[in-house]
């Protein structure tokens, strides 16, 4: 544990809550309040990413230290740390939710490694906190195994997120009414120790404005360019400027990256996007099995589908302009409509590469635009997997002028929409395959570039929910086993087939493999 050496940058340099006291409250001129992590009966490691312990510079007799154990179970604090809670605020399902903050998570410090790389390292699920609201602070371990792979799975997709260090089991039970029924259970409780550059939201912008603290809003501004944006340069209004640009080509490339691999969030509330563009706050996503732009993983949001999987870039853009009406008040508006336009010219750009990747072409034009979306009307129509048919696209003997369609038939989840559908799929691969003839990229080539944006393997809820079954029975080898595969998702693994299957009829419409609450 000698390797983590801290900066906190953070706390050092922007304006903290001088109330020290427990208890909730409402905090105004301060961007974070002072609080440590409440100590827990019987911290014990479940488990931890190699990589991202290599990364802050730990090896494995770190991690089965007793010291790894106490400190990120909330237990002890290392030299240097200076743990706090942030305080922000954030728009809930299009609406104004006031102040926020952390209410279980709690920062312990900013570390540098010898690469010079920033990592802030931040505890959820340690106890209450100014901005615990009616909450207790914690969480529970299923949602934790949940956060923990998913953090490390997205990454290994190549996708910006948040990383995950250790899963901490706390030997004690949380109470949560998992289905908003009014039948609360306890359940084992755990902690994650969640890892990025920096965990500065869009709603840490929006609260200071909502209150006219214009001043404390441009010491925040000028703080995140400093620490997380050194890359650009100039000042005043022109740099702010550019930051904002820079934060919406970042969000935009997020945004065709989950469109991409299929990700859902599931509540994209404007406190949970990332001012770095990162995948932030794993609570109820969901991973698309058969194809379906309406389909939304939060049970929460059911009825209206906000966060629906085919909306996330319209949500991402609105929620872009909540910062930008957060910001007016240092940036001009013709400067914040500037940013906005070029979140959608990236998007767009971005959407295209994405199509050209998964379709094996060396560019995407307009023909090719509308290709993919008659294939993904196909694909919700007939209720075809998205993974499984995405990866098999790459095996279709395109010299053929009428391509087999066998090669998809382990996507479909119904047999009789497989047989409806197939004279349409056809139609489509002749005009796939011409298409690819006339790009005329090798076939090594081609195939090598679609398996690098089609992923084998995904972490698909059923799996997530065999693991969590499998560790709240005491055995947590299946959390490790499921990392391990999720550690190479473009790689074919021979021996972990099942990982790549489709959902399995049981799980459709079993908790926690479909849809989830946000009950954590």
């Amino acid at each position: 544990m000698h390797a983590l050496r801290f900066d906190n940058a953070f706390v050092r340099e922007l304006p903290g809550d001088p109330d020290t006291a427990p208890g909730i409250r409402q905090v105004h001129g301060a961007l974070y309040s002072r609080v440590e992590p409440t100590p827990v009966q019987a911290p014990r490691v479940l488990a931890y990413s190699a990589e991202m312990a290599a990364t802050l510079g730990l090896d494995a007799a770190d991690v089965a230290s007793e010291t790894f154990a106490a400190v990120f179970g909330g237990n002890a604090l290392l030299e240097g740390m200076e743990p706090y809670a942030a305080n922000y605020g954030g728009h809930q399902f299009g609406q104004w939710a006031g102040q926020l903050g952390d209410g279980r998570a709690i920062s312990l410090g900013e570390t540098v490694n010898s690469a010079g790389e920033r990592w802030e390292l931040q505890l959820k699920g340690a106890g209450p906190t100014p901005y615990s609201r009616s909450a207790d602070g914690r969480a529970v371990l299923r949602s934790s195994i949940r956060e923990f792979l998913c953090s490390e799975a997205m990454h290994h997709l190549g996708v910006p997120t948040t990383r995950a260090l250790s899963l901490v089991g706390t030997g004690e039970s949380v109470v949560r009414d998992m289905f908003y029924d009014g039948h609360p259970q306890a359940e084992p409780g755990a902690i994650v120790c969640r890892v990025a550059p920096s965990f500065i939201r869009f709603g840490n912008f929006e609260l200071p404005a909502s209150r006219g603290e214009n001043e404390l809003l441009r010491q925040l501004l000028d703080f995140c360019i400093r620490r997380d944006f050194p890359q650009l340069s100039g000042e005043g209004e022109a740099l702010y400027a550019r930051w904002f640009v820079e934060v919406c080509e970042r969000t935009a490339a997020l945004m065709a990256h989950w469109q991409r691999v299929g990700f859902v969030h599931g509540v994209m509330n404007t406190d949970n996007l990332s001012i770095l563009g990162l995948t932030i706050d794993y609570g109820p996503y969901g991973w698309v099995d058969n194809y379906d732009p309406d389909w939304t993983p939060n049970t929460t949001d059911a009825g209206r589908r906000r966060y629906r999987f085919g909306q996330q870039p319209q949500v991402a853009y609105w929620n872009l302009s909540r910062l930008a009406g957060a910001l007016s008040p240092l940036i001009a508006v013709e400067l914040l409509q500037d940013g906005l336009r070029r979140f959608v010219e990236a998007y767009n750009q971005a959407e295209r590469d994405s199509i050209a990747r998964k379709l094996g072409l060396r560019d995407c034009g307009d023909e090719d635009v509308a290709l993919m979306q008659e294939l993904r009307e196909w694909l919700q129509a007939y209720e075809v997997d998205m993974t499984i048919f995405f990866r098999a696209l790459a095996s279709v003997e395109v010299e053929r002028e009428a391509p087999d369609p066998d090669v998809f038939a382990d996507a479909y989840y119904d047999p009789d929409k497989a047989s409806a559908g197939e004279s349409a799929l056809c139609a489509w691969l002749t005009r796939y395959a011409a298409r690819v003839r006339e790009d005329a990229t090798p076939a090594a080539q081609r195939v090598e570039r679609m398996n690098a944006a089609n992923p084998r393997y995904v972490l698909r809820n059923y799996l997530a929910q065999q693991a969590i079954d499998r560790a709240e029975q005491g055995d947590f080898d299946g959390i490790a086993e499921l990392l391990e595969v999720m550690r190479r998702p473009y790689q074919d693994q021979p021996g972990r087939e099942a990982f790549a299957a489709k959902r399995p009829d049981w799980a459709r419409e079993k908790a926690g493999c479909s849809m989830l609450s946000c009950s954590s």
